[in-house]
């Protein structure tokens, strides 16, 4: 099997948010490999597609990622 892309890891984690953060973990550390392999500082994610895309879910969804060595930013 091939590694995901950032493109694939990000909808693996957005698939992983709606089934109450199952293997959210480990879709995060393959999201932080494919960031790796393809040169990207940060990943960026969509609010809309967030369960929680207000400013507390934002924030709360970055701190877990940034505990986790990803840099999370988001589109307008």
């Amino acid at each position: 099997m091939s590694e995901p892309t950032v493109a694939e890891a990000t909808d693996n984690i957005y698939a992983s948010l709606r089934a109450d953060n199952a293997d959210l973990d480990a879709h995060i550390a393959a999201l932080k490999a494919a960031l790796t392999r393809e040169g990207i500082k940060q990943a960026v994610f969509d609010p809309a597609k967030l369960a929680q895309g207000n400013r507390q879910g934002r924030k709360l969804m970055q701190a877990y990622f940034r505990q986790r060595g990803v840099s999370v930013a988001f589109s307008e």
